[in-house]
């Protein structure tokens, strides 16, 4: 096994030579990453330190004017949104103006068609009546026709009867007569 010796007496023997070239490698890797932490935050800080603001008045001047642009078309776009509102206001009234005529015409019709409903039903009401007096005249005119005709067809037989006599009658007498016989 190996073994190293140092000023001082000190020896040391396989493992521990192991661990304390770990133990020193390790310290001079950390020393060596705190150095350059270091430089790193002093180069940061003079920069820091050397940093000058950049100039923005052109961008201001730029932002300056888009914002009076931006507002004068801010004014036209209010104007035209005013126009636009006050067309919609016009429209809305004519559109209300249709309605409210719509309506009158609509509640007009409703009165003209209830009217002529009365109207068809005081007919229909008149038809109905006059056809119901009617059939009672038609039926009394037939009942009066069928007893004139039954008196007729009586007094006709009566008249035939009457005539026959009379021409039975008269063919006796002329048979009768002495002079029919020659």
């Amino acid at each position: 096994m190996a073994e190293v010796e140092l000023p001082g007496g000190i020896k040391f023997k396989g493992g521990k030579i192991f661990v304390i070239l770990t133990a020193l490698t390790t310290a001079g890797g950390a020393l060596w990453g705190g150095f350059e932490f270091y430089k790193d935050y002093l180069t940061m800080k003079e920069q820091i330190q050397e940093y000058v603001a950049p100039d923005l008045s052109g961008f201001d001047k730029d932002i300056a004017v888009m914002k009076e642009e931006m507002d004068s078309k801010t004014d036209l776009i209010q104007t035209e949104v005013e126009m636009l509102m006050s067309e919609m206001e016009m429209m809305m009234q004519e559109i209300r103006l249709v309605a409210d005529v719509a309506n009158e015409l609509k509640n007009d019709l409703r009165q003209d068609v209830r009217r002529v409903e009365k109207i068809v039903n005081d007919v229909e009401q008149l038809v109905k009546e006059d056809s119901r007096e009617t059939n009672q005249e038609l039926r009394q005119t037939t009942k009066d026709i069928q007893e004139d005709m039954e008196l007729l067809k009586g007094k006709l037989e009566q008249a035939m009867t009457e005539l026959e006599e009379k021409i039975d009658k008269r063919i006796k007498l002329a048979l009768e007569n002495p002079l029919s016989q020659m």
